[in-house]
């Protein structure tokens, strides 16, 4: 019983009840006619696609700059990455590789100039964040339109220019990581090999770096700002550095996302997708200056999971297709849940 007890005090009541309902509806599953080897294999393809997005979270959680809510910048980065490779006709492996190796300077500039910018607001990150985020998809809604790309794949038939809002990857790079080492069990189960693995090699990465001399000045200077100047930390160039690692994830990330998906979302796409990543790292038991690589995968195992099976099971219990209302009900109130979160962590 003491077992129990601690293991609740440690994992958190909103977690284990969250948990619960997860496993409630798997249980439930199969007596509404939802096929639990699919569901299962729906939740990891969506943990796969969506895990990089919430690792990158961590590093400006740990540099004290708070949830990163100008997310949108790495995914813009992630994107002009993605359809330039397209444009340049490199398909397979080669091709996603070509989409990182483009988007990550792209990041990294971006990365610095965001950087710069909350070093500027501190205390203010986060709000600020949500406005550079909002506006930079505000201003690439204008570029997709005058950016000189030419494959016929992506520009509006009709005009011969500008991209159309959502491009098929498929024939290029479409399932290019997540089909390497991919099985089937039966006709109802695909596990993402590929994408699993890659996703934890980024998430061992990121645990290696957090125990380097950089990560833990990284980690002091977001714990004790004025403790890590005293010994000599440039905390500017720290948190920087965090901003500029966690725009170079979110743009791998959207690749990843992409490569699964077998589209790339331009325009309005990327204008709500940090709120599932905050969300997902705050379910996870992260706090506004706290995060793990445990949280991440914790957090997103729970967030995507409760997504995918919430609207298949109801929808099948009141026989109604209401799963698009039902999955924005859901989604929103768990962001709600976490972002309250947030508040009670700062008070």
């Amino acid at each position: 019983m003491n077992n129990i007890r601690s293991f609740i005090e440690k994992a958190g009541w909103p977690r284990v009840i969250i948990a619960l309902f997860l496993l409630g509806l798997f249980v439930m599953a199969p007596f509404v006619r939802v096929r639990v080897d699919t569901s299962i294999s729906d939740t990891l393809v969506r943990f796969g696609m969506n895990g990089v997005m919430v690792l990158a979270m961590v590093p400006m959680i740990q540099a004290g700059c708070g949830l990163n809510f100008g997310l949108p910048l790495g995914i813009i980065a992630g994107l002009l990455g993605a359809v330039t490779s397209i444009e340049l006709g490199v398909t397979g492996l080669p091709g996603i590789f070509t989409a990182m190796l483009i988007a990550t300077p792209i990041a990294i500039v971006l990365g610095w100039l965001y950087g710069q910018l909350l070093n500027r607001v501190k205390g203010g990150e986060m709000m600020i964040a949500t406005y550079v985020g909002f506006s930079s998809v505000a201003f690439m809604c204008i570029m997709w339109l005058v950016l000189p790309y030419k494959s016929p794949n992506m520009v509006w038939g009709y005009a011969g220019a500008g991209l159309r809002t959502t491009i098929s990857v498929d024939g290029y790079w479409s399932r290019a990581i997540s089909d390497i080492l991919a099985f089937n069990i039966g006709d109802f189960f695909y596990c993402p090999t590929g994408m699993m693995l890659f996703f934890a090699f980024l998430c061992f990465a990121m645990w290696m770096f957090m125990k380097t001399k950089i990560g833990t000045a990284m980690t002091t200077v977001g714990s004790n700002p004025e403790y890590a100047k005293a010994a000599g930390v440039n905390v500017d160039r720290m948190r920087t550095l965090s901003v500029v690692l966690s725009t170079v994830l979110g743009a791998i990330g959207i690749i990843m996302y992409e490569q699964s998906f077998g589209f790339i979302q331009l325009y309005m796409g990327p204008f709500y997708m940090a709120f599932p990543a905050v969300a997902a790292i705050l379910i996870g038991g992260a706090s506004v200056n706290k995060a793990s690589i445990l949280n991440v995968v914790i957090g997103t195992i729970l967030f995507q999971g409760i997504l995918t099976m919430t609207p298949s099971v109801i929808n099948s219990l009141i026989e109604t297709d209401m799963s698009e209302v039902i999955r924005i009900i859901v989604s929103n109130g768990m962001i709600l849940y976490a972002l309250t979160r947030v508040v009670k962590v700062k008070s």
